[in-house]
């Protein structure tokens, strides 16, 4: 059976990696590629494929909005994320979202051949270490971090607010006007508890949420 894989990131190098990567497997073949969210959404729609692996972080339409659109428009697809982001901080959205599994980019090769073949099969993907912390909270019931009561959006805004990004550039990068991001801004901070965007930084990074 040939597995026919799209892929989606923004950097040249990493697509032409990924292509090398599955070229070297008999089974698999590259349907199509994409640089941005907008060319996911464009050209997934051109071609036939089997399994998408996508960077959780695209120019335009990315991350959670981006898995939901893909699960809605083609509900027997599975999508697997592949990103730099931490998996303990970003892997249970995007499983909620709809996707069949999450890998970060330091994962070995040999990860990601397996990933692609398990959710082709139906099933889902997580690390060792992701499965045993699921089985661990599970088991232990602990509180979540306030940050995961945010919706996915909030999450977002939050992420870039906490990377740097002023209002401006997050209304620009998502397709919003400035005073929505505000709006956003301010229920966040309500939500966490938090009174500006130095403490919002702080908070980010002492949950490991950015560099």
């Amino acid at each position: 059976m040939n597995m026919r894989v799209f892929i989606a990131d923004d950097h040249p190098v990493v697509r032409q990696g990924l292509k090398q990567l599955l070229g070297a497997e008999a089974d698999f073949s590259v349907a199509g590629e994409a640089s941005s969210g907008h060319e996911v959404i464009d050209q997934c729609g051109r071609f036939a494929w089997d399994v998408a692996v996508l960077d959780y972080r695209m120019p335009g339409k990315g991350g959670i909005d981006l898995i939901k659109e893909l699960r809605q428009r083609f509900p027997d697809r599975p999508v697997l994320v592949l990103s730099v982001c931490p998996e303990d901080q970003y892997a249970m959205r995007v499983l909620r979202a709809g996707a069949a599994g999450y890998l970060t980019k330091e994962s070995a090769p040999e990860d990601l051949v397996n990933a692609i073949r398990k959710v082709a099969r139906g099933g889902r993907f997580v690390s060792a270490a992701l499965g045993e912390q699921l089985a661990l909270s599970l088991s232990t019931g602990g509180d979540e971090p306030l940050h995961c009561r945010l919706s996915d959006r909030e999450y977002q805004i939050m992420w870039l607010l906490a990377s740097g990004k002023k209002v401006g550039e997050i209304a620009q990068q998502l397709f919003l006007s400035p005073n929505t991001i505000s709006t956003y801004r301010k229920r966040i901070l309500e939500k966490l508890d938090l009174k500006s965007n130095a403490e919002l930084m702080r908070y980010a990074i002492g949950h490991q949420l950015v560099d």
